[in-house]
């Protein structure tokens, strides 16, 4: 009887024992979670679902390679009260689903049945998001909890037709001989569903394009079409050598860059036919040997919870300098797509600026404005301009950003999906968290340029690829990077999915990468981890025993141009050195050297296990006492001195490049052999040595990290130090958070260090960036928590631009407020801008009248939303426009029990600003009719009257405005009234600000060229005596005894 209940216990407690983080179903594993909408699925998929007009039907397994069945396991769960449950999430939904605890006997698997209505019940075509989906064994226990995506089939635009005519496995084969590239498209809402084209060599011909909804999991699931006879259809069959050359999949439109010019699909939410149609976009000049080096440009925008302001750009650029005969080489178009304007103002022509040649322009809606990559011989810059009713202005809105001279080839320049990073990139990468204003270094790839760049908006993941083949890996707002390995295909190109899955894509066949590596069946798709070290010599000089500074070597004889293979670069930041012998050390900082020779770089490590040292049998010159006399400025030559006769004591050529270390002193690197008792060698820190000094045998010692008779180091990816989860029921690594005026988000995330068997507790490196401070207020909290992981609390609040106590400016400026009605009111705070007597006598508290606190006022919510200025003392949020706001459209409707009707004659209006502020104006029809009653009226009401059809008003004034719209007495015998408030803020600065900062300016440029000549003429060299002064004092060494030995 006992053996039953032990076998319970003994298989709970292995079940529990299978998982309790998220889990990708990666990999060779005993046991998986698996769910599908039907049949069982792969073992090594992720969970696809669909969500088709039917209900949602899924099933869910546990099954396992070893003896027990799915249904034993099936049934200890359901017999412990434990069953599934279904989370499903975007930005602006979330919903917990549970499958039916009840099992009959001879199912294998949990079911759910979810009505289509319960998820979402619209059914119109439209860009929408992808759902993440997290299927757990009970929620709120994490236990084995795996993750998927949810994609609504239905309402997916480029779904609900055929984009040309269909293709069979044979017919699309013939074609992958032709192939000599590849172009990926993804939705930008639903990056599962993606676009490949076949680019092809002048020996075929036609439009052949693969559609995948699954995310390019499976090469079967590929759907190929045939899109040839629709562009033929357009320019006519004459035309040969017919290829895709780019691709774009908006939110609601395809484009298609072919060798014979670009096309432009029908809006993908309203489909005329069955299969999909297309328009040419016409531009004047340009031919085949044109469109095929042209270029599209997308900032990828989800445009499921759309503004109505917010609209589509695509960018199209032609590798040649622009004509006479030519508006542009750069063209522009909003949707529909049907306007192509040229990306420069034409009042720019003329300008140095067209000299330039434009590489790319981006339109950033965010920030209004349009930027711009100009590179030529000598520069390569950025000019970020203002959009003005959607077309760039003469106005730049940041100052020309110039790169160094050493960025000279610059391919292109990308916004990282749904941000504000932006990145330009080429034989470097810089990147920008600011619109464009500043730009970071982040990468030298010297003579392998940058070709390509691939994003996930889920991981922030951004991979670069070069011209040879090389990838390389980085965060968005990351300042490091990695080199993850490198690509032999020919023919390929990198795709990311919904979930951050990398995909190499060839001809015929797709590769999954991602995640498969972490579970061991896979090298992955690039390759082993890359040895990111350089082929020189490295010294080491230790500062502790914990913290060293390995100096690389580069020879005097080192050409010029590739003295760079030769130092430390920023993309050792954050690695691991290993050494070939032991030891590894972790590198946190790079240093450059302003040296002609020697030593031109070097990194500061802390010690994670201690460097081994040479030995007596492999290095001779150990027995003997050493004496080191100076031969140059950093040279100097060892001399072996023996301390007992008959000891085999000698330098041999396997010790050059090795470095002898003297704790307290500098270190010296073997460079050449003079003879069996002298060698040459170079000093770490030349100020660190004493002249003509002798050192004992056993206080010096030998290390090699030379590289002569093979690397005796390597440089590796730093291992994962800290495990990073979110600390709230929130499913997706990267969710947009929509924050209305005023209101706050506060998320929580958990750090958690990845150490075995040591108790730390230093505070991890986190960075929260915000992209615009003038909108949200961000606050961060940090601690501890008992199990010593590191949790951060991050507090983001819309700026309700209304200060307490608040009151607007006044015509004598914006410190001397007039009116007597004050703002979002607080007797127990104190009265800003009350510092003028004017000020002070203005201003009167009406539901605050009396009341000690804000909570006396007893405000209720109508009133804290109401504009009427009897409640101004409660309204705290007020709609935001930026400056400047113009012809802002004002409808008038008259609201009864029989309905409502809108304002129109006879009902004239009047506007009064209720504060007294001017700078604002109103445009209005003044018809004969109403420009007699308007003549009528205004001298007896001592007021401008305006007819309320086609009113407009623009406001040039900064801050709140407070409005009061009245109709005429005598038309009603009701007293119409309505109030209206406007906040207007990123204002310019006024006259003569601008001017002052010019001035101001010039003055302190005329001062530093006055104070140069006079250096000059007296001979006065502040740089030499500055570099003196910084080489006296390098580094602050700590004094170690000369006896202490280090780990052997």
């Amino acid at each position: 009887m006992e053996l039953p209940l032990l076998y319970i216990i003994i298989l709970l407690l292995t079940i529990f024992d299978l998982s309790s983080g998220i889990i990708y179903n990666k990999g060779d594993i005993e046991k998986h979670f698996a769910c599908a909408s039907e049949g069982i699925p792969p073992k090594n998929e992720i969970i696809k679902l669909y969500l088709s007009s039917n209900d949602l039907k899924i099933q869910c397994f546990l099954l396992s390679e070893s003896g027990h069945t799915s249904q034993e396991f099936l049934g200890v769960f359901t017999s412990g009260g434990l069953a599934p449950s279904l989370e499903i999430i975007n930005s602006t939904y979330t919903g917990i689903f549970h499958f039916n605890l009840t099992l009959f006997s001879d199912r294998l698997y949990w079911l759910i049945e979810i009505p289509r209505e319960n998820i979402t019940k619209n059914t119109d075509i439209a860009a929408v998001e992808e759902w993440l989906v997290r299927i757990t064994l009970q929620h709120g226990l994490h236990i084995y909890t795996t993750e998927g995506t949810l994609l609504d089939n239905v309402r997916e635009p480029i779904l609900q037709g055929d984009l040309g005519a269909i293709m069979t496995k044979n017919d699309i084969s013939k074609v992958y001989q032709h192939v000599i590239d590849l172009k990926v498209a993804k939705c930008p809402c639903a990056n599962d569903v993606a676009l490949l084209g076949f680019i092809l060599n002048e020996t075929y011909n036609g439009i052949y394009i693969g559609l995948s909804f699954s995310g390019f999991w499976n090469y079967s699931d590929t759907t190929w079409y045939n899109l040839t006879d629709t562009i033929y259809s357009q320019v006519g069959e004459e035309h040969t050598k017919l290829s895709v050359v780019d691709m774009v999949l908006t939110n609601h439109f395809l484009v298609i860059l072919t060798s014979l010019g670009l096309f432009v699909s029908g809006d993908l939410r309203y489909p005329s036919s069955s299969v999909l149609t297309f328009s040419r976009a016409d531009f004047c000049g340009f031919e085949r040997v044109d469109y095929v080096k042209g270029k599209l440009w997308y900032n990828e925008k989800c445009f499921a919870n759309r503004e109505h302001f917010e609209v589509d750009y695509v960018t199209i650029t032609f590798e040649r300098n622009r004509t006479l005969s030519e508006s542009s080489s750069c063209f522009y178009s909003k949707e529909p797509l049907r306007q192509w304007l040229p990306c420069l103002p034409h009042i720019l022509k003329g300008r140095k600026t067209i000299a330039s040649t434009l590489v790319t322009f981006l339109v950033d809606q965010e920030h209004s404005a349009g930027v711009y990559l100009f590179s030529n011989q000598k520069t390569t810059t950025v000019s970020v301009s203002t959009l003005k009713n959607n077309k760039p202005g003469l106005k730049p809105k940041f100052p020309l950003f110039v790169f160094p001279s050493s960025f000279s080839s610059p391919v292109g320049m990308v916004f990282h999906p749904r941000s504000h990073f932006l990145y330009a990139y080429g034989d470097q990468v810089w990147f920008s968290v600011d619109g464009g204003n500043t730009f970071e270094f982040l990468a030298d790839f010297h003579d392998d340029i940058i070709e390509n760049t691939y994003h996930s908006f889920y991981t922030s993941d951004i991979t670069f690829v070069s011209q040879s083949g090389n990838v390389y890996l980085t965060k968005a707002g990351l300042r490091r990077y990695s080199k993850i390995g490198s690509i032999n295909d020919n023919i390929f190109t990198l795709y990311y999915d919904h979930m951050g899955f990398i995909h190499k894509l060839t001809p015929d066949h797709f590769e999954a990468g991602g995640s498969f590596a972490a579970f061991g069946n896979s090298k992955g798709i690039f390759g082993q981890p890359p040895d990111m070290g350089f082929e020189t010599a490295l010294a080491p000089q230790f500062i502790t025993l914990k913290e060293v500074v390995f100096f690389a070597y580069v020879p005097t004889n080192e050409p010029q141009e590739s003295r760079y293979t030769k130092k430390f670069s920023n993309i050792h930041l954050g690695k691991v050195i290993h050494s070939r012998k032991t030891g590894t050390a972790y590198i946190r900082e790079i240093l450059q050297h302003n040296l002609t020779e020697g030593f031109l770089s070097s990194i500061i490590v802390e010690v994670i296990d201690p460097f081994g040292i040479e030995e007596v049998n492999e290095s001779s010159c150990l027995s003997s006492s050493l004496s080191i006399t100076q031969t140059g400025n950093v040279t100097y030559k060892l001399t072996l001195q023996p301390q007992t006769s008959g000891t085999i004591s000698s330098f041999q050529d396997l010790d050059v490049e090795k470095t002898v270390v003297i704790p307290g002193y500098s270190s010296f690197m073997i460079i050449s052999i003079l003879d069996d008792k002298n060698a040459l060698a170079i000093a770490t820190m030349p100020a660190k040595v004493l002249s003509n000094m002798t050192v004992p045998k056993d206080s010096w010692f030998l290390y090699n990290f030379g590289h002569r008779n093979g690397r005796m180091w390597k440089i590796y990816a730093k291992p994962c130090n800290y495990w990073f989860q979110q600390h709230d029921d929130s499913l997706s690594l990267n969710v947009l958070k929509y924050i209305d005026l005023g209101k706050s988000h506060t998320l929580k995330v958990k750090v958690i260090p990845n150490t075995k068997g040591v108790r730390t507790l230093e505070i991890p490196l986190l960075n929260v960036i915000v992209g615009n401070p003038n909108l949200l207020e961000v606050k961060t909290e940090g601690s501890f928590d008992d199990t010593d992981s590191y949790v951060m609390k991050i507090s983001a609040a819309s700026k309700a631009l209304r200060q307490v106590n608040y009151r607007p400016p006044s015509n004598m400026g914006i410190a001397i407020p007039l009116t007597d009605n004050f703002y979002h009111a607080d007797p127990s705070k104190p009265i800003p801008r009350n510092l003028f007597p004017k000020s002070k006598k203005s201003g009167k508290f009406k539901q605050c009248a009396n009341a000690s606190t804000r909570e006396e006022c007893n405000c209720t919510n109508d009133q804290k939303f109401s504009h009427a200025v009897a409640f101004s003392d409660c309204r705290e949020k007020v709609p935001r426009f930026k400056f400047p706001v113009t012809q802002y459209p004002i409808s008038l409707e008259i609201y009864s029990e029989d309905g409502h009707i809108p304002v129109e004659m006879p009902y004239l209006v009047t506007v009064t600003e209720v504060n007294r502020r001017e700078n604002w104006n109103l445009k209005h029809s003044v018809p004969e009719n109403v420009k007699k009653l308007k003549d009528y009226l205004e001298p007896r009401l001592d007021a401008p009257v305006y007819n309320p059809l086609g009113l407009n008003l623009s406001i040039k004034g900064s801050e709140l405005f407070h409005f009061r719209v009245s109709v005429v007495p005598g038309v009603t015998f009701c007293n119409l009234v309505e109030e209206f408030q406007i906040y207007v803020d990123e204002v310019p600065l006024p006259f003569p600000g601008h001017t002052l900062i010019a001035v101001a300016t010039a003055v302190v440029l005329g001062a530093l060229i006055f104070i140069t000549f006079m250096l000059q003429i007296r001979n006065i060299h502040p740089g030499d005596m500055f570099q003196n002064f910084m080489t006296t004092n390098k580094v602050n060494l700590s004094n170690l005894s000369i006896n202490q030995l280090p780990y052997r």
